[in-house]
């Protein structure tokens, strides 16, 4: 009996936990340095430094990088730039790009430490409007854009509300998208409802308006930096850990850079047109069996068929 009983101890202890790991997959870390990531062909996000991890949008299945919409990007932290046109062609051609927008013809420039948004809103005609707005984060971690002044014509107009009118449950609903809302004369704008997938998820804690771009930071950086197999690249994006699809491959335990071959200027990726930065690049096989993947920048492909 004695024995007996050890023995179920000891398989007891031993025995693999199978539902735990299914449960809980590991996830695939990520960092980035000195990367101009497309969003489309002309619109770029500028991400000089990036910590987080990809998580998997479907239980059961690894993130996929031939597929957008199989991952969401966790930001632990991150400072992530946009040119003024950068952020143009996302409201335009993005956030407010859906079948009976009041919205269109939309621009930003910068106006000192503001932003001013020129555009034309549909109430019954279409009326040409500016709007200054300061720019800053509140403590959810969302954007927060305060209009300093709204005109119409060139004519002052009394707050956002009275502005807009009915045409505003328009504006925010977003055409069902969540992340946008409208308190008194605040914008208040989750990150993620700004870029198409693969969407991010992250905590905006700082935003400074340049004179050609908005700089965003995340926070609050938990994660300690990721170890590269060469400590001497400079321009990648490096995935560690977890399971990470790419064409017919599946990579366990993922090991996998992405490396500029010019990087005297930022990685310039496109992940719509990865296979072809993939094509007219070389890969090499690391001693801790990883992948390093070299490749040319994507706008030095656009000229070749």
């Amino acid at each position: 009996m004695f024995r007996l009983a050890w023995l179920v101890i000891v398989l007891g202890v031993c025995a693999p936990r199978w539902s735990t790991a299914q449960d809980k997959p590991v996830e695939v870390q990520v960092q980035m340095r000195n990367v101009a990531l497309h969003v489309d062909d002309a619109t770029i996000l500028q991400i000089a430094r990036l910590r987080g991890a990809l998580v998997s949008t479907e239980k059961g299945r690894p993130p996929n990088f031939d597929d957008k919409n199989s991952f969401v990007v966790r930001i632990d932290s991150a400072e992530i730039a946009l040119t003024m046109d950068s952020l143009t062609r996302l409201l335009n051609n993005h956030v407010f790009h859906y079948e009976g927008s009041p919205l269109k013809e939309l621009s930003v420039t910068a106006d000192g430490p503001r932003l001013k948004l020129k555009g034309t809103v549909h109430k019954g005609i279409d009326l040409p409007f500016t709007i200054l707005a300061d720019a800053s984060v509140d403590g959810d971690g969302a954007l927060r854009l305060r209009a300093h002044s709204i005109k119409a014509l060139g004519i002052p107009a009394n707050g956002l509300l009275s502005f807009f009118g009915v045409e505003l449950e328009n504006l925010v609903n977003l055409h069902g998208r969540a992340g946008m809302r409208v308190v008194e004369d605040v914008v208040v704008i989750a990150p993620a409802a700004l870029v198409p997938p693969p969407r991010i998820d992250g905590r905006l804690q700082a935003i400074r308006v340049e004179p050609n771009r908005v700089v965003q930071t995340f926070g609050p950086a938990t994660l300690a930096p990721l170890r590269l197999p060469d400590r001497a690249i400079r321009n990648y994006m490096y995935y560690r850990g977890g399971t990470l699809r790419f064409g017919k491959l599946t990579m366990s335990d993922a090991d996998l850079a992405l490396i500029d071959l010019h990087p005297a200027d930022p990685f310039d990726f496109y992940q719509d047109q990865y296979l072809r930065q993939l094509v007219a690049g070389y890969s090499k096989t690391t001693l801790a069996h990883g992948l390093n993947v070299y490749m040319p920048d994507y706008r030095r492909l656009r000229k070749t068929p």
